[in-house]
């Protein structure tokens, strides 16, 4: 059974809302990232992922499910960040199938840079969004989200 048309729509008009959202803070960021530090917003999330892990390392497999990028868009991005030596990739130790990949010294520099910058620009889009109307709801939620680090 489906959604009475009303709901089907309000859900559909929520999630025209968020892609909004979505677009008008991702813009922002990758401007200012790309201008400041040289990095796309995959680019940083990447290494923000990684550098969040106790040991600043993931399995690909698992890196492509929290950046939610498709593998091989996954593994170009990492090509691209272990040619500019931010990241490398290893064997598992444990098991010779897996991949780990690890953020690098230059990486995590590169990243504590980026970090006030992304920062600053996330709240600023955030702020602005919240003087739109058709918007401030949506900000207003972000804001009641609890912390998960």
């Amino acid at each position: 059974m489906g959604l009475p048309d009303g709901a089907a729509e309000a859900r559909a008009q929520g999630w025209r809302t968020l892609a909004a959202l979505h677009a008008r803070i991702e813009d922002e960021l990758e401007r200012a990232l790309q201008k400041q530090h040289g990095l796309s917003v995959s680019e940083y999330s990447v290494l923000d992922v990684l550098a969040r892990q106790d040991d600043y390392h993931l399995r690909m497999n698992q890196l492509s499910n929290a950046v939610v990028l498709s593998q091989s868009a996954t593994t170009r991005l990492v090509n691209r960040l272990e040619d500019r030596k931010l990241l490398q990739r290893y064997l598992c130790p444990t098991d010779r199938r897996g991949i780990y990949t690890e953020v690098t010294e230059a990486g995590r520099e590169l990243l504590d840079q980026a970090q006030p910058t992304h920062d600053a620009v996330l709240t600023s889009a955030l702020e602005h969004a919240a003087e739109l109307p058709e918007l401030s709801p949506l900000v207003t939620a972000l804001g009641k989200l609890p912390l998960t680090v």
